[in-house]
């Protein structure tokens, strides 16, 4: 049992550290490094990229490969969520009415530059927490009968795929999948599997823009066309696309859209959107129910009514969009594509079986490989523990390698040692 004595000592102690948590934050995010300039990059483009590195806190001796599944969050993001907090936490609102509460309102100071980051209006976005809760609001709100399909990909995420299967499960509705080539070879070859796989019972099109299995980046543009002149909605989970490749939706012609900018834009986590077109929008029920549900005046932002949640990381994302504005997202594209043919033509030559496609077009920043008879989760496990080199795959042998534009040359070089050092110890 603590004593009176040991708890006032801890009590005090815990208040001090507390109160030093706020000022050491400020104080790592007030003197890190600065965005270098654009004239920088004119002069020596790796020099650029070196120093947007120092931005990050993933130290130096760490190689990171996992934007895939998560991104980390630059200074520039941390010191918008602290700053945030400190501000909201104050309750210091000038209207009496006026609470930190995401849930309960427009917030249209972070959905505007969203919109226009992501080439659409402020009333077809919606600020949710990630995809996943996207894409169960598209599952379990799109309007179905016993017997429609929702035609898929076999390589969705089970943040895409399982909110189909339970309302599958509990509803009748039949998942159809069409199989995505190990790797495919043009657009032309998806694209005939969905035409192949369409029904007059299919109702909606839910497809990854780029998958979380192998990084291929579908044709969704043509997608999306294919579905209309057929008078199928067309939802694409976008996950992995907000912040490696320019996103303009309405040029893509789009119904639905998902995305988490935690991962690419280096958003923090519990940051994402739900883009709905307004012709659909009406065909879409709440499935979270609060003040404002039934007010189709709100448009996208009745699905943003979620109760309360965390304004912080809506000013953390908006400070994401910002710096990737900063940059130039043709640059920050370009960058990844570069470092992602680079870590796929050194692992061919390795012998690595490709399952990223050889069409430029249906690739980016993900590059997915076949190494057997290497098991990928020992591999995964000696990498780091070994190396501090992080990356992630899939049994048995996939290795699924982002390419994040603020590695550099030296990290790819890096992990291409330990892999070969790792296959000659094995």
């Amino acid at each position: 049992m603590i004593d009176r004595r040991s708890f006032v000592f801890s009590s005090a102690a815990f208040a001090a550290i507390a109160g030093m948590q706020p000022a050491l934050a400020t104080e790592q995010t007030e003197t890190a490094p600065a965005l270098p300039s654009a004239t920088l990059y004119a002069r020596d483009e790796e020099a650029y990229w070196a120093a947007v590195r120092k931005l990050f806190l993933i130290p130096a001796d760490e190689v990171y490969l996992n934007n895939g599944t998560v991104g980390s969050s630059p200074h520039p993001v941390l010191r918008a969520i602290f700053d945030a907090f400190n501000q909201t936490e104050q309750m210091a609102q000038a209207d009496p009415e006026d609470y930190p509460i995401w849930g309960y309102g427009p917030w249209n100071e972070y959905r505007d530059p969203l919109a226009k980051f992501v080439g659409a209006d402020r009333d077809e976005i919606a600020l949710v927490r990630n995809a996943t809760e996207a894409n169960n609001y598209i599952a379990n709100g799109f309007d179905m009968k016993p017997g429609d399909e929702v035609l898929m990909s076999d390589q969705e995420h089970p943040g895409g795929e399982q909110p189909w299967q339970l309302r599958a499960k509990r509803y009748g509705v039949v998942v159809k999948k069409y199989q995505i080539p190990l790797p495919p070879k043009s657009p032309a070859e998806i694209l005939n599997r969905i035409n192949d796989a369409i029904t007059p019972h299919t109702r909606i099109i839910f497809v990854s823009h780029i998958t979380t299995v192998t990084g291929v980046v579908q044709p969704v543009k043509e997608i999306a066309s294919l579905a209309r002149s057929k008078g199928i909605v067309s939802a694409f989970d976008g996950a992995h696309v907000t912040g490696m490749m320019s996103l303009n939706l309405h040029d893509m012609g789009c119904d639905l859209y998902t995305s988490s900018p935690h991962k690419w834009l280096q958003a923090p986590k519990g940051s994402g959107f739900l883009y709905a077109r307004p012709e659909v929008q009406d065909r879409l029920w709440n499935t979270i129910a609060t003040e404002g549900w039934e007010e189709p005046q709100l448009k996208a932002e009745r699905f943003q009514r979620i109760g309360s949640s965390n304004v912080p990381m809506l000013a953390g994302l908006r400070a994401a969009i910002e710096l990737a504005n900063n940059i130039g997202m043709e640059r920050i594209e370009q960058r990844h594509r570069k470092l992602a043919d680079r870590m796929l033509a050194e692992m061919t030559k390795r012998g690595a079986e490709s399952w990223t496609s050889p069409d430029a077009s249906l690739r980016c920043g993900i590059v997915t490989v076949n190494v057997p008879p290497i098991k990928r989760m020992d591999l995964e496990n000696w990498m780091w523990q070994q190396k501090k080199i992080r990356i992630r795959g899939g049994e048995p042998s996939k290795l699924r390698l982002s390419t994040p534009y603020y590695l550099l040359p030296g990290d790819i070089d890096r992990f291409l040692d330990a892999f070969d050092e790792y296959r000659r110890r094995t």
